[in-house]
This record gives C-alpha cells, sequence and structure tokens, in this order.
C-alpha cells in the first residue's frame, strides 16, 4: 500500500459512464490507482456505457434507464441512488460529472450523497459546473470539502467568479506503463503524418481550421500527411472539406481507435487547435511517446504542459497563420524538431499515475 494513504479509504467514484470522455478516462485510471494502494472503490455511472480499463464494483444507473426516460423512471432511479448511499459509508464521494440541471445537482448534494463530497471540474467552460447564480451555487457546494480542477487557469477562473476557499488544483494522471506498452505495438505505415485527435460531434476541436492551416502549409507538397484519430456528426463535413481541397488523398479519417499511441508513436507531431479545453492529456500522452506537439495557448491546460520551443510550439491562442508557421517550423527545421523530440518524455513525467494518485492520497488524508 501507498506510504501516503494511512488508512484503507472507502471511495464512490460517480462519472457519467467509463467510457469516451477524459474525465471518465481519469475516474478509471485513478480507481485502479486507488485499488492498488489499499482503498476500496465503488463506481456510480448514469450511462450504460464502459470501455475503460477500471477497478471496483460498479453501480450501473444506466441499466435501469428506459427508452422514454420519463418522470417516474427517474424517480425510480433516484430512489435507487439514495437506497445505494444509505447502505454505504464512505470517506469520500467524487463527483467527476458535469452539472447542467442546478436544482437536481442541488438535489443530490444535499438529500443525496451523504459523505465528505469532492467535486472535480474538468473544463475552462464553468458553466457546465456552476450555475450563474452565486446563492444556488453555494446551496450546492456548501457540502463540498474540496473542489479540484485539472488546471491552474480552472482553479483562477472558479475562485475569481466565486471566492471559493476549498480550491485544490490536480492534473489528470497519465498511466506512461501502459502507454509504453500500446505504443510499442507493430505499426506500419507508408508515409510521414502528423495527428489530430477528439471527438467530432461538435466545432470545440475546429478541425475544419486545421484542415485549412494544413492545406496551407508545406505539408502537403512534402507529402506528410494529416490523420484524424475520432469520429462524430462532422466527420463528413470534414471529409467533404478535404475532397473540395483535393486533398483527400492525403487527409485521412481513422475513426475511434483502441490504440491511438502506436500513432501517436509514429507521428511527426500531435497537433492541438481547440477553441478551449480543460487538461488536454492527449498533449501529455503524445509527449510520453516522445512525439512532440503544436497546439494553441487556448484555455486551459497547453500552457502548464507546453514549454514552448522546448517539447513543442505553443501558438498564440486562436491565431491560425500562426499555427501554420508552427507546423512548417517543425518539418522544415530539422535541429528544432529533434531538440523537442528528445526532451519530450522527461518534460512529463510529473503527470505519472504514482505522482498524481499520491497527491490525491494526500487530499484525503488532509480532509480525514
Amino acid at each position: 500500500m501507498n506510504a501516503t494513504a494511512k488508512k484503507n479509504y472507502r471511495l464512490c467514484l460517480v462519472s457519467d459512464q467509463l467510457a469516451t470522455g477524459g474525465a471518465e478516462r481519469c475516474a478509471a485510471l485513478l480507481s485502479n490507482y486507488f485499488h492498488q494502494s489499499g482503498c476500496e472503490v465503488q463506481h456510480v455511472i448514469v450511462v450504460d456505457k464502459i470501455e475503460y480499463d477500471y477497478s471496483g464494483q460498479v453501480l450501473n444507473l444506466g441499466k435501469l434507464k428506459n427508452n422514454s426516460n420519463g418522470f417516474l423512471n427517474r424517480v425510480k432511479r433516484f430512489g435507487v441512488l439514495k437506497q445505494f448511499f444509505t447502505s454505504n459509508e464512505f470517506d469520500f464521494i467524487i463527483d467527476f460529472r458535469v452539472k447542467r440541471h442546478s436544482w437536481q445537482e442541488f438535489f443530490i448534494a444535499n438529500y443525496i450523497y451523504n459523505s465528505p463530497l469532492i467535486v472535480m471540474v474538468h473544463s475552462f467552460m464553468t458553466e457546465l459546473y456552476f450555475p450563474k447564480s452565486l446563492s444556488l451555487a453555494n446551496k450546492i457546494y456548501a457540502k463540498a470539502v474540496k473542489i479540484v480542477t485539472v488546471s491552474q487557469k480552472i482553479e483562477e477562473k472558479v475562485r475569481f467568479n466565486y471566492a471559493y476557499s476549498q480550491l485544490q488544483t490536480i492534473y489528470n494522471p497519465v498511466d506512461f506503463d501502459a502507454i509504453a506498452k500500446q505504443s510499442n505495438d507493430v505499426f506500419t505505415s507508408d508515409f510521414d503524418y502528423i495527428l489530430a485527435i477528439g471527438r467530432m460531434n461538435d466545432d470545440v476541436k475546429q478541425f475544419d481550421q486545421l484542415i485549412t492551416c494544413y492545406a496551407k502549409s508545406y505539408l502537403p507538397n512534402k507529402n506528410i500527411h494529416l490523420l484524424f484519430l475520432g469520429d462524430g456528426d462532422l466527420r463528413s463535413t470534414y471529409e467533404g472539406q478535404a475532397k473540395q481541397l483535393g486533398l483527400a488523398d492525403k487527409i485521412s479519417f481513422k475513426g475511434k481507435i483502441d490504440n491511438p499511441f502506436v500513432y501517436m508513436k509514429n507521428s511527426k507531431f500531435v497537433v492541438l487547435c481547440s477553441r478551449n479545453e480543460g487538461f488536454p492529456t492527449v498533449l501529455i500522452e503524445s509527449l510520453a511517446c516522445e512525439t512532440p506537439v503544436v497546439a494553441f495557448d487556448c484555455y486551459s491546460g497547453p500552457s502548464e504542459i507546453i514549454t514552448n520551443n522546448e517539447n513543442g510550439i505553443l501558438v498564440e491562442n486562436q491565431n491560425f497563420n500562426e499555427l501554420t508557421l508552427a507546423m512548417n517550423k517543425m518539418i522544415s527545421d530539422a535541429n528544432f524538431y529533434l531538440h523537442c523530440k528528445q526532451n519530450a518524455k522527461a518534460s512529463v513525467a510529473d503527470f505519472s499515475l504514482e505522482q498524481i494518485g499520491a497527491q490525491w492520497l494526500q487530499l484525503f488524508k488532509s480532509n480525514s
């Protein structure tokens, strides 16, 4: 058991699901660490979707959801949830969910949760977690022993807007051992490429702009392709854009894949041009694969991961001309590229699952 842990904490991790998103991956990874550290772990998920490796037992409320999701069905699920917490005594409840329905969250926080509560904030879009009403926000979070943000910029924003005192930043963890193993899988490609990763259900990732920047860059003429990992409703739009630009043979859409790390390992660099982020773990994962990154200095996270011109290029936020130039530099300046590549892996050592997990155990100890 980790020396930081003074007891076998009983923990309940509440997530939307154990699949798809960064918050959910964080919950799954931490559950593995907590379990290995001697803690007892229970998950509660509200959507019946599990893809990530996790430890502990699962109360899957999604299995109780019917097609109508009507009032009576929702009351039934709340009843099951209430009974679950009544029957179990936890040292801490860690809530990873976004909170779109404020009065529902008030009810959960005050009448269902019955153990010390830790609230996670995974996005700079803090309106996903906090209602506009300061009074209501305080009523929801009054019992939270900690509000944990995944970047310093998010913590600063929440502190400024709500003046909470129980704030702390703990970064998302990364399992370097798992990444190393998967990134070394057999992989072949007939061309060099750069890589972009993310869901395509909205325009937050701004992949259409990335395609335009790529088209303007040196890369197509040097036969360096652009690969996308991820899927969603906008994929067909992006495919149409690539075709319209005459680049369908150089822009590939691989969809959702089980092992993105082998693609990262063999990429020239990974590029991120999001409108906003929370803490983009994809940048850490890429660097862990010894692959440099090019990213906007968007809110929030990239500036806390990238040391400009050392492990990648931090581009002025939303400056797409500068993004194109940064992509060109990575390809045209071989010495600069090698410098960033050599620094990549060591630059993210502090984000290891072991170090981040130990910070969580210390948080538990300090609040017990």
